[in-house]
Formats: structure tokens, sequence, C-alpha cells
């Protein structure tokens, strides 16, 4: 699935990924590969996105978005809220 989050100032990140949890208005949520559409509100808190086999092919990251120290398929993100949009194939995460 492709996932793009933005920022005010910024595209932090486009890429393909295999799943993204993030801090939902109830708490933690994982969204996968065909993922029923929603949208909801963001609260503060950790974005984890779990990249596919192919990661290495992110050489830089954008604002503090920063590779796991245990797992380099694992990126990380905290964030003070927003929105996120989930289509079909899409997940657009629009950040405070």
């Amino acid at each position: 699935m492709h996932l793009e989050i933005l920022t005010p100032e910024q595209r932090i990140f486009e890429h393909t990924v295999d799943a993204v949890q993030v801090p939902g208005a109830h708490g933690l949520f994982q969204i996968l590969d065909g993922h029923a559409p929603l949208i909801s509100t963001l609260q503060p808190g950790p974005v984890k996105i779990d990249l596919p086999g192919d990661s290495k092919k992110i050489d830089s990251l954008h604002g503090s978005l920063e590779r796991d120290k245990a797992n380099d398929r694992l990126l990380r993100l905290a964030i003070d809220g927003g929105v996120v949009e989930v289509t079909k194939e899409r997940v657009i995460i629009l950040a405070d």
C-alpha cells in the first residue's frame, strides 16, 4: 500500500509500505493493505511504519522520521496530532 505523510511545511514521507500504526482518537490502530476505507483524527503519539523487504532503497529520511535501531525495516515518527485517510490502496496522514 502507498503511504504519504504530509505536514504544513513539507512532505515527510512517500513510499510503499507493508503496514502503518497510528495514534487514533481511541488508541493505537494498525492499517494493512486492503484495510476498509476510513477517516480518523489522530492524537499526539508515535507513527510506526513497517517497510517492505526492499527498504534499503530509502536512503534519506525527512523531518524527524527515524529508523528503529533494533529493526531497520521500521520507521518511527512522533506527531502532535492530525488526520489519517485510508482508501483501498493508499494512506494519507496529515500530521501536525
